[in-house]
């Protein structure tokens, strides 16, 4: 079966032939198996995928302790690769290739999922390919909405607060990204603050909605600023000194600061991508609906997501969110971004001799920030 095609194709055209990939995720606190297929001229389709989240694991200490979730991976994988595979009703001598997520994230859990896909794919004697976490997030939209190249990424998650022009399959181009704390990091250290329980993301929006978002006058990092990147470790410290400033809290004041905080968040965004929307219309002038895609866990939140989608409608930008279930870590993402490179031609080096990654940025030419491949990394 021959899957060159050639990169930056609409997605529905390249082959009638039907591809079905095994996709394997284990960057952090998930446990994730997949079988994502395409036939020819249709739509691709999930035909299973499977997530066992370790959150209750992990609830207690108030975020991610990696020795955990590489043991959790460990006890949970083989069984998750099974159900994933009986729920497709696609046997392991049907799929075409394996893709597992090698970086970046938590090494442990790399370790555990790479091997484990490295055993399968030679067992089976099938093509193994190792993706980029990231990668998979980048190229969700065009599993969920058939978008085509290019478009612009805006990537929040636990670990990673980055924008990307999105080229093509393997060429991205990363225009800015977080100086500090990545933007879910923020929302967890918030809530921590704050005594509310992990993960801080969804808990903050709920207290929120209670709150009043003009009682604090928090900063709005970087707003205005010629330097396009993100900046939360000062809003951080600005909810400590206002906590600080009116203990012990009632549940009132819980819910004001972390109104107050969200609006902060999404004002900062706002602006952020409004300088992005801008410079994509210059560099990519003949893009006729172009289109910001927003992806990773924090891409939940309402208050945030409101803002992005009024910057988009009076940017003239096509506002694209695939499902929540498909922005947190998952596998289907994973198998897709195999598929992409299979039918692109674009494998990557030998992935039998492929070394987990901590830290892989996606855009290799950029100069390294924190939140551009980060080490530890929660999407």
């Amino acid at each position: 079966m021959s899957y060159l095609g050639k990169a930056g194709d609409t997605i529905f055209e390249d082959s009638d032939e039907l591809i079905r990939v095994l996709g394997i995720e284990t960057s952090c606190d998930e446990t994730a198996a997949s079988v994502v297929a395409l036939d020819g001229g249709s739509a691709p389709e999930i035909l299973s995928n499977v997530v066992l989240s370790q959150i209750e694991e992990h609830a207690a200490f108030g975020g991610v302790v990696p020795e955990i979730a590489a043991r959790a991976h460990v006890e949970a994988l083989d069984g998750i690769v099974e159900a994933a595979l009986t729920d497709s009703a696609v046997s392991l001598d049907e799929v075409d290739a394996v893709a597992a997520t090698a970086g970046p994230g938590l090494v442990g859990g790399l370790i555990v999922g790479l091997m484990t896909a490295k055993a399968i794919a030679a067992a089976a004697n099938k093509p193994l390919i190792a993706i980029n976490h990231l990668e998979g997030h980048a190229l969700t939209a065009r599993l969920t909405d058939g978008l085509d190249f290019p478009y612009l990424l805006l990537l929040v998650s636990g670990g990673h607060t980055q924008i990307v022009a999105v080229r093509g399959v393997g060429d991205y181009q990363r225009w800015a990204s977080t100086i500090d704390d990545a933007l879910g990091e923020a929302f967890d250290k918030t809530a921590k603050m704050l005594g509310l329980p992990y993960p801080g993301g969804p808990n903050v929006e709920k207290a929120a909605a209670k709150g009043d978002a003009s009682r604090f006058a928090f900063p709005r990092p970087m707003k205005g600023s010629a330097q396009p990147d993100f900046s939360f470790s000062g809003l951080k410290t600005a909810v400590r000194q206002a906590a600080t400033a009116i203990a012990p809290l009632s549940d009132q004041d819980v819910a004001d600061i972390c109104a107050s905080f969200q609006a902060a968040v999404a004002d900062a965004l706002g602006d952020r991508v409004g300088r992005a929307l801008a410079r994509f219309r210059k560099e990519f002038p003949d893009k006729a609906k172009p289109a910001l895609v927003v992806a990773g866990g924090v891409a939940a939140n309402r208050t945030i997501k409101a803002t992005l989608e009024a910057r988009c409608s009076k940017a003239g930008f096509a506002f694209v969110a695939p499902p929540q279930k498909l922005c947190t870590d998952n596998a289907a993402m994973i198998a897709w971004a195999g598929i992409e490179r299979l039918r692109a031609g674009i494998v990557g080096e030998n992935a039998a001799d492929f070394a987990p990654r901590s830290r892989w940025p996606l855009d290799s030419i950029s100069a390294p920030l924190v939140g551009s491949g980060r080490r530890g990394a929660k999407a």
